[in-house]
């Protein structure tokens, strides 16, 4: 028992002894270690690192530091140059909520209302801000000691009003937003609809409203629209304060409807502004081909009709526009108000004397909007879908009359609008070159991507 005893603390000793020896090494290795490094740093020529490149992605809200890090600007002035030249750019965006108003807004930012009351007393644009709505956002800027320094609201898309306190001094004035556009293309082709395709060329449901409206006095997007139409688009994308906002307008597109081509570019010059076809033509004629966004035709016109209701041939002058009760009803050109009444077979009608012998009439109203005498605008609302008088459902009738004569609303030449003369000519043309080169090169590229 003590030779085993023996033997096992001559182990311990021995394990002792290495551990201890293992440790010694690493001490020895890291002093050696520090001590080299400290002889590197001696030898080498000293210089200071590169500066990190800038990254135009991230704003400072205080500047960077000049020189060491113990360098001061030398005296006020020259702490007043570095901080007009990097102001701080922080702001604490607040969206009103429903029922919010602008002291409680104030209360919750800390501000006094006593300050909110001198800044709607300023001018008239302050005083406007009495009048916000729920979604109205608000930007705040504190000084460093949590007090008011600025503020800044939305006017409109394009302009802020900014309030500042400077001391003791209150100021308001309007300030440009950051809103720029970009140009955009599109192009698809009509499968099943039009707003599928729009959609799946990238087109807001708005766009695609706007692009129907341009050729809409051309082409009935009821009822010519056909599978394998094909339309490009050139339009404007708007961004503000780095974010996009919205779509803007289409400067120029092309419409192919059953093989025929359609294109407008828009035109803005002085007074004028608009759509115009290549020859100077303006997309917009004296009216409307189908006064009212309609789902289906009920009835087309046809003098040897048989009547629904009286059930015996009586021609039907008109065509017969189905859509749900409550549609508006809009002039179909500028004219007169002649005649607006109720009558028995008509219910709620309107007639409008326009132009060159043209008279429209408008039947079975669920109410008229307009008065007998009243001048109108084309596209003005002059009454709604209803099923007033001789009529089987809501619908709209709608007559065209020339020199006494019925004529069919949808097959009668409109007239044209004045098409650009002269200077007005030649200016559009020039603007309007690169625009149809561009549209161009969009339609080869559409139909070599459905070909392909």
């Amino acid at each position: 028992m003590e030779i085993r005893g023996l033997i096992t603390k001559t182990r311990q000793n021995l394990y002792d002894d290495n551990h201890w020896l293992t440790y010694r090494k690493l001490g020895v290795f890291g002093i050696t270690l520090i001590l080299t490094g400290i002889l590197l740093g001696l030898l080498e020529p000293h210089h200071r690192p590169e500066p990190l490149a800038h990254r135009d992605t991230i704003r400072l809200s205080i500047p960077e530091r000049i020189g060491t890090d113990n360098a001061a600007p030398a005296d006020s002035q020259e702490a007043a140059i570095l901080s007009s030249a990097y102001p701080d750019t922080e702001w604490e965006s607040v969206t009103v909520r429903q029922g919010q108003t602008l002291d409680a807004i104030f209360r919750q930012q800390g501000f006094p209302i006593s300050l909110l009351q001198e800044i709607i007393l300023l001018n008239g644009e302050t005083r406007g801000l009495t009048r916000i709505r729920p979604g109205d956002i608000f930007e705040f800027q504190s000084g460093t000691d949590g007090g008011f320094r600025q503020m800044r609201y939305a006017v409109d898309d394009n302009r802020y009003l900014v309030v500042r306190l400077e001391g003791e001094t209150l100021s308001a004035d309007i300030q440009p937003r950051d809103v720029f556009a970009e140009i955009a293309e599109a192009g698809g082709i009509i499968d099943s609809s039009l707003f599928t395709a729009g959609k799946l060329a990238g087109l807001s449901d708005a766009m695609v409203m706007n692009l129907a409206g341009i050729f809409g006095w051309d082409i009935d997007f009821v009822l010519d629209i056909r599978k394998g139409d094909r339309f490009v688009v050139i339009y404007e994308k708007l961004y503000r304060d780095g974010e996009f906002l919205r779509d803007g307008r289409i400067l120029a597109a092309t419409f192919i409807n059953q093989g025929e081509r359609f294109q407008a570019v828009y035109f803005e010059d002085g007074d004028q502004a608009g759509y115009y076809a290549p020859d100077g033509r303006n997309m917009r004629k004296a009216f409307l081909r189908a006064p009212l966004n309609f789902a289906y035709i009920s009835s087309n016109f046809n003098p040897k009709r048989m009547h629904p209701v009286l059930k015996r041939v009586r021609p039907h002058n008109g065509i017969d526009y189905f859509a749900p009760r409550g549609t508006p009803v809009y002039a179909a050109g500028d004219g007169t108000v002649v005649r607006s009444g109720y009558s028995a077979a008509n219910g709620n009608h309107v007639f409008i004397k326009h132009a060159n012998g043209i008279e429209t009439k408008y039947l079975h109203f669920s109410k008229a909007a307009v008065k007998t005498g009243q001048k109108v605008k084309q596209g003005q609302t002059i009454g709604y879908v209803g099923s007033t008088g001789l009529a089987t459902g809501p619908h709209l009738h709608y007559e065209f009359v020339v020199n006494g004569v019925h004529r069919n609303p949808r097959t009668v030449p409109l007239p044209k609008s004045e098409p650009l003369q002269d200077a007005d000519l030649s200016s559009f043309q020039q603007r309007a070159a690169p625009m149809l080169t561009q549209l161009s090169r969009l339609e080869s590229a559409s139909l070599y991507a459905s070909v392909k």
